[in-house]
Formats: structure tokens, C-alpha cells, sequence
């Protein structure tokens, strides 16, 4: 979640039940954070208890995937609407339908009139019915480009149709209707959400390493318990920990922060340690912001290495500042999961609310206006900017700042403690796979001069997997040919029935009525019998 929040406090292992607010107390964005994501935990498990990994209502069960051959290996799926759930989430798959405009007045006179000369003034053609579902291409999170060879169907027969699901934030710079206007532009926006995001992608089957000969399933169960392996595979391994360091030479640092502290900086903090390339420990990279990777700027124009800003942030804090690395992105390509190269920042242009980065950035970024592009902030140098960090990080290796970058990002280097900034150090457990994405959060607070991460009971700090990204995954059809697709889905029926006739006790009394009757019955037959 790239939101601006303190903290996040909710732990599933303590099995709270509700937040309660006390009466004159500080209200925190932690403690209604925390109250939504009981609630959505809850419901969730109770739908997917019900209803298993995933299924859908038997009446309206979204995601029916049809083939479509189309030409230039620009084969297309149909996605049927209804609803679906994956592990408890709700998908809705139906395709919203277009607003009704109100005639402009000139269209209104027109057909009040008598048609006009030569076809002048006839009323303007209907608009064509928008499809009643979403295909392939066109589905709206997925973000699929017809001129990228990776994103085109199999040409191979068969492969899987499958979805995956995970929820992102969304905030203001992405979706403008979310900010007050009434606040004013000076104002910062409100509250972030969560998007549930759901794609239809395909997986080749051999992929799946099925077990027959000629690798064609046996059946549907086959399939399933395939990708279930597949899926399994998928789940990153990567664990990291954190820790708050004091410096060895602190002493001499003049004492804007308590002498004793471990973490120096002079302001609550919600690092935010993020995966940038996914893979092994050699070819992964990371990047950290001490504000959770909030801190954005939303794009009015590109020309070239100049970038155009709606506006510059509201302080020092949360501007720009040559130097800074920032991420060019834009809903697409967060859609798409697919990390971009981290841009340098200059030089500014304050009156014209422009900033020149050290690069282009990607022909496929931030030149679709309805996309909201903007710019990601990360806080790391290369270079070393470490105030009160530490030289070796307590490893005997230099600083992570004074390491040369990769694509703008950090690499990766396990069995160490790695210094961010302020006395703030994270570690890589050895021999792990990291995937793009994923993330850690450490809150580092002035009050103790340290940061918030679990330790044991000779307080090391415990190795964490990463608070997310949460993907969840369920087939939906198996492609064998273009006039073969066998369908994966599931579905559910209602578990309420008729009223029954009588009451319970009713039942309950004629049932033992029967009974007795049926004993009566079986005692005289017995005694109706010849003694042997």
C-alpha cells in the first residue's frame, strides 16, 4: 500500500476482533486501518470456508472464457460478467454500462423541427451497444498490448485461462475524483483505497508438467492439481529484518536527537523496503522510501526528459530536489507489475512546475493522459546518504549507499546488515528469490529512538516475509483447440430453502409418532410368530 499512513498495525496472529475507541483519546489512521482490515479478513475467510478456493453463485457465475480466432496471431478471449470468488475475494466481471448524456440543445432543436434541407438537422446517429462482457485485450486492469509478442495468446494449443487476483492502493494522483476540491489545491488529498484487481491471463501448458505421456489431462482434476503446483511455485520465498543501530561515532554528531538513540532520525518515519527487480539475490534490486512510497506528483505533460507537474508538494518534506530518484509510471504499468528504471532528477523549474530527469522514460509510460501518470519518489542515493547510519552496517561491508545502482535501484546483498539511513539497517536472509513488488514496513519512531519490528526473547530481530503483494490465483478454462474449451469454474447454489410446513417441534413429534408405530408393528409381527 503506497499510502501515507504511521503505521500498520494489523496482526492477524493476535486474533482481535474489533478496535474499540476510547472517549478523549488521539484518533490514529492505524486504529480504523486496523478496524478495516479485521472486518475484510473476516469476511473473507467465511466466504472462502463456504465456498472453498473459489467458485461462483450457480445463476450468475462470472468469468466464462470463450476462444476467438482473430488474424496476424491476434487470437482474442471472450470473459463472460457474473460474479466469482478467489480465496474469499469478490470479483464482479460485469462490464459497467455507459451513462444516458442529455441532448445538447442544437440536437434537441433538430428534432423538434421539421428535419432541415438535404438531411440538415436530423437527429444524430445511436450510439453502438457497448459489449455486454470484457475480452482479452480490452479487459480493464490488464492492460494488454497487442504489439508486445508476450502479451499475444499461445500459439500452441492447449493452455490455461487463468485469473489472478491482489488489491493495490489508489490514491489521489491516480484517481483525481478521490480529492476534495472544496479543500483547495494547496491542501494535501484525504483518504487512499483499496482496489480489488483481477486479469485473465494464459498459462501454456507445459507449464503445468502434467503427468500424461503426451501431456493432453486426463480429466479436470488433473488440470486443477496442476496449477495448484504451478501456483504453489509461485509464492516468494524472500525474508528480511530490520533493526535500529546506533552509530559508532555519535558522539560527535551534534545532539539534535537523544544521545542514547538507535535510530537518529529527527522525525517519526514509515520506511518502506521495496523489491524493484525480482529473482535471485544476483540480479534482484530494491528501493526504500521513508514515507511508504507516498509521497507522488501527478504528470500534466511529457516533452522529451522534461516533465510537466500538476503541482509540487506541500513542503520540503514532500518535494523535489535534485538528486532525488523518482519512478515514472502510470496505472498501466503498475497494472502490468512490471518494474521501470529509476530516474534522476536533474534540474527543477519551480515557476513552470517542471523538473528534467536524466532519462527518457519508457515509450509505453506516461503518454495516455485517462492512465494518470506521475511520479513515484524513493528516498536511497547512490553515493552514501547515510546521516548517523554507519559506515559497514555492523557487516564489515560498505554502506548500501556507498554501492553503485542498478536500473536507479539497490542490489541486493544477503547475510549482512545493510544501512539505510539515521541508524536504520534491514537484512536479506541467504539463499532466498525475491520478487518484484513485494514489500517490508518498518516504522521508526523519536519518542524510543528505535524502530517497531518483532524480536525474540533476547530481542534479535525475527526474519519476516513480505507484508505483501497478496496474489491469489484460479483456473478458469483449459484451451485445447479453437473449438475446444473446457471450463474449470465452480459454482455454488443458495443455501436457503422453503419454509418447511410445520414448526420444528411439529415435525419432531411427528417423526416420533412414526417411530412408535414402526415398533408396534415389528413387536406384533414378532409375536405373531410360531415358537421354533
Amino acid at each position: 500500500m503506497h499510502a501515507d499512513i504511521s503505521r500498520d498495525t494489523y496482526r492477524p496472529e493476535r486474533h482481535y476482533s474489533a478496535v474499540l475507541a476510547q472517549q478523549g483519546r488521539v484518533q490514529l489512521d492505524a486504529d480504523a486501518n486496523e478496524q478495516a482490515a479485521i472486518q475484510l479478513a473476516q469476511a473473507r475467510t467465511v466466504a472462502a470456508d463456504l465456498i472453498g478456493r473459489h467458485g461462483g453463485p450457480r445463476d450468475a457465475t462470472g468469468f466464462a472464457v470463450g476462444f476467438v480466432p482473430g488474424k496476424r496471431e491476434l487470437d482474442d478471449l471472450t470473459i463472460g460478467g457474473g460474479r466469482y470468488y478467489v480465496d474469499g475475494i469478490l470479483l464482479d466481471a460485469d462490464r459497467p454500462a455507459p451513462g444516458v448524456p442529455v441532448p445538447d440543445d442544437e440536437a434537441r432543436t433538430a428534432e423538434e423541427g421539421d428535419g432541415g434541407q438535404d438531411g440538415e438537422g436530423a437527429p444524430a446517429p445511436a450510439a453502438p451497444e457497448p459489449p455486454a462482457g470484457w475480452t482479452y485485450w480490452d479487459q480493464p486492469d490488464a492492460y494488454r498490448d497487442p504489439e508486445r509478442p508476450g502479451d499475444r495468446l499461445p500459439a500452441q494449443f492447449p493452455y490455461l485461462a487463468y485469473l489472478k487476483v491482489w488489491e493495490r492502493s489508489v490514491t489521489a494522483a491516480e484517481d483525481p475524483l478521490l480529492r476534495e476540491v472544496a479543500l483547495g489545491s494547496a491542501m494535501p488529498d484525504t483518504a487512499a483505497r483499496l482496489k480489488v484487481v483481477w486479469q485473465v491471463l494464459p498459462l501454456p501448458g507445459a507449464a503445468l508438467e502434467l503427468e500424461t505421456a503426451d501431456g493432453s489431462p486426463q480429466n479436470q482434476d488433473q488440470v486443477r492439481e496442476a496449477f495448484a503446483r504451478w501456483v504453489a511455485a509461485q509464492e516468494p520465498t524472500a525474508r528480511m529484518a530490520a533493526r535500529s543501530r546506533r552509530p559508532e561515532h555519535a558522539d560527535e554528531e551534534p545532539c539534535l536527537v537523544r544521545p542514547d538513540a538507535r535510530y537518529r532520525g529527527p522525525e517519526n518515519q514509515m520506511y518502506r523496503v521495496e523489491i524493484h527487480e525480482g529473482g535471485t539475490a544476483k540480479e534482484a534490486t530494491f528501493k526504500w522510501s521513508r514515507e511508504n512510497g507516498s509521497v507522488t506528483f501527478a504528470v500534466d505533460g511529457l516533452d522529451g526528459t522534461w516533465v510537466e507537474l500538476t503541482s509540487l508538494g506541500s513542503d520540503d518534506k514532500l518535494d523535489l530536489n535534485v538528486g532525488d530518484l523518482v519512478e515514472f509510471t502510470d496505472t498501466g504499468a503498475i497494472g502490468r507489475g512490471e518494474p521501470l528504471p529509476l530516474l534522476r532528477v536533474e534540474e527543477l523549474d519551480l515557476p513552470g512546475r517542471r523538473v528534467r530527469l536524466s532519462g527518457e522514460p519508457e515509450r509505453h509510460v506516461g503518454r495516455r493522459p485517462e492512465l494518470h501518470p506521475f511520479l513515484r519518489r524513493w528516498d536511497h542515493r547512490a553515493g552514501g546518504r547515510h546521516t548517523g547510519g554507519g559506515g559497514t552496517g555492523g557487516s564489515g561491508r560498505p554502506g548500501q549507499g556507498a554501492g553503485k545502482l542498478r536500473g536507479g535501484a539497490l542490489r541486493i546483498e544477503e547475510g549482512g546488515w545493510l544501512p539505510l539511513e539515521d541508524g536504520v539497517h534491514v537484512y536479506f536472509e541467504p539463499g532466498r528469490t525475491y520478487r518484484s513488488g513485494d514489500f517490508w514496513t518498518v516504522p521508526a519512531r523519536t519518542a524510543t529512538g528505535d524502530v517497531e519490528w518483532p524480536t525474540d526473547a533476547a530481542r534479535r530481530p525475527l526474519l519476516r516475509s513480505p507484508r505483501g503483494i497478496e496474489t491469489h490465483y484460479a483456473p478458469l478454462a483449459w484451451v485445447l483447440s479453437e473449438s475446444a474449451v473446457t471450463d474449470l469454474r465452480l459454482a455454488f447454489g443458495p443455501l436457503a430453502g422453503p419454509v418447511p410446513a410445520a414448526s420444528e417441534a411439529e415435525l419432531a413429534a411427528e417423526r416420533a409418532a412414526e417411530e412408535e408405530t414402526v415398533a408396534a408393528e415389528r413387536a406384533a409381527a414378532e409375536a405373531a410368530q410360531p415358537p421354533a
